[in-house]
């Protein structure tokens, strides 16, 4: 039973980590096609790779909250709204 409960808490944990990454994509997705970005623009101004762009709009990647700043500022935009909706 124990164990049970241990797999289920991880389970609630893991998909409020997986909700949080791809609220965020979903955000920076917006922002960037709202500036008139490409994945490739984004990743030239935020000094960071297409693929890992791709990664962060996807909910794969999980970016440091120094990435998050640098996504930021290169959206004119402020880490707060990237992270609405948590």
């Amino acid at each position: 039973m124990a164990e049970f409960s241990v797999l289920l808490f991880f389970g609630v944990v893991m998909s409020a980590i997986k909700k949080h990454r791809r609220l965020l994509g979903e955000n920076v997705r917006a922002k960037r096609k709202k500036a008139g970005f490409s994945q490739e623009k984004l990743a030239e101004r935020a000094d960071l790779s297409t693929v890992f762009i791709s990664r962060i709009e996807r909910g794969v990647e999980s970016p440091s909250m120094d990435n998050v700043v640098k996504i930021a500022k290169a959206l004119g935009s402020r880490v707060r709204d990237l992270v609405a909706g948590f």
